[in-house]
């Protein structure tokens, strides 16, 4: 299928609420948005095994990328049609969008997370299946930003489609509901508009979902993302980890110590359920690692 008729059949929404499958659980839709290989996917491997039927991947490769995935691993035979993405440009909205249509056609996914290559988890994945499914509400960063990088970047052009006051800026690497994720692969207003007047400084990857979702369902959005970065550096990039920086400590203060937030109503240390960026040769101390970030006495607790 092209776009434009995958998103079309991925927008279908059954009138019967009530599953007719039997055994029915819902999952979570893991797609991964990659250059090319995912080099941390022994982590990946050790989270979700055990937990088959809860989850289903999706990975968005660049197409020229050449798979050599054993077939005993889960993510063999999990990629979908791909097109060259662009940092800055539309067409990385667009594979956003395929990843999402790709999840939505199966009705069994209820959650859908967008990773990178550079992602990692960090609690075992019935924690994570929890936080998830126990909540009504998604994950996206949609900020009111006054700076130059915020509304400095809205074209007055959009209006009145889209008008200053609505204009929002958020991290691309979201979590979501399934209405979410239908109001995006089923938008054709917003979209077009900031395909046509959204280019640098204005990046789509960075203000078209918090911006859509802040006019169509905000109230169904907790207005944080679930994936830790580190921005403490002045830099359009967050910062790099490598081998040397992965210890227990660290890993930990990433889980619990980065500041407070609201689930349900309640205020927790437990904020994030991923981490980017780790390079490669994290893997094998991550690895070592894995007792503690996989460690079954885990639940969430409220402060």
């Amino acid at each position: 299928m092209d776009d434009e008729e995958l998103f079309w059949r991925a927008s279908f929404v059954p009138k019967v609420k009530k599953y007719p499958f039997k055994n029915y659980n819902p999952k979570i839709a893991f797609m991964f948005l990659t250059k090319g290989a995912i080099p941390l996917a022994p982590l990946w491997e050790m989270f979700f095994k055990g937990n088959e039927g809860l989850y289903n991947i999706y990975v968005h490769p660049h197409p020229s990328y050449e798979d050599s995935v054993a077939e005993d691993s889960v993510f063999y035979g999990r990629r979908i049609p791909s097109k060259a993405v662009q940092w800055g440009k539309p067409s990385m909205i667009d594979a956003e969008r395929r990843l999402l249509a790709n999840a939505l056609l199966d009705f069994t996914n209820e959650r859908f997370v967008l990773l990178s290559e550079s992602c990692i988890p960090l609690f075992n994945f019935t924690t994570t299946y929890n936080y998830l499914l126990n909540t009504n509400e998604s994950h996206i960063g949609s900020l009111d930003d006054p700076r130059k990088t915020g509304r400095g970047r809205y074209n007055p052009s959009m209006f009145p489609t889209i008008s200053l006051p609505q204009w929002r800026k958020g991290s691309q690497w979201f979590e979501l509901t399934r209405n979410l994720a239908l109001e995006i692969v089923s938008d054709t207003t917003y979209y077009q508009v900031f395909s046509e007047y959204c280019s640098p400084p204005c990046y789509m990857d960075e203000h078209y979902i918090p911006t859509l979702i802040n006019i169509v369902l905000p109230d169904k959005n907790s207005n944080r993302s679930v994936t830790w970065v580190d921005w403490s550096k002045p830099d359009p990039h967050p910062g790099k980890f490598g081998r040397a920086a992965i210890s227990e400590d660290f890993l930990n203060n990433v889980r619990f110590g980065s500041g407070n937030c609201s689930y349900n109503g309640n205020i927790t240390s437990m904020c994030f359920l991923f981490a980017r960026k780790f390079l490669p040769n994290t893997l094998q101390p991550l690895l070592e690692l894995a007792t503690v970030l996989f460690s079954s006495n885990q639940s969430l607790t409220y402060i």
